[in-house]
This record gives structure tokens, C-alpha cells and sequence, in this order.
């Protein structure tokens, strides 16, 4: 089984994981600087859950 036939059964929250972290990853963006944007990303998807 290759990688790219095992992402691609993977679930989709994977497959967006694998997304962001190349794209943060090939941008350089500081990994500080990231995780603080995800909090930012997680609180602003968990107000629309709740609304």
C-alpha cells in the first residue's frame, strides 16, 4: 500500500491535518506562530458549533 492510496482512505480530518502542516511547513511559518493561529482558528470554530 503506498502513502498516497493510505491518505487517501484516510479520514478527512487527517487528510486536513496533512494539508495544513505542509503548508505551514513549505511557508516556514514559525511553529509558535502557528499553534498561537490554531488557537485563534479553534476558538473562532467552536463559537460557530455553538451558535
Amino acid at each position: 500500500m503506498s502513502n498516497e492510496t493510505g491518505l487517501d482512505s484516510a479520514p478527512e480530518e487527517i487528510k486536513l491535518a496533512v494539508d495544513l502542516i505542509f503548508l505551514l511547513e513549505s511557508n516556514e511559518i514559525d511553529p509558535k506562530v502557528a499553534l498561537e493561529a490554531l488557537e485563534i482558528v479553534k476558538g473562532d470554530l467552536l463559537k460557530k458549533i455553538e451558535s
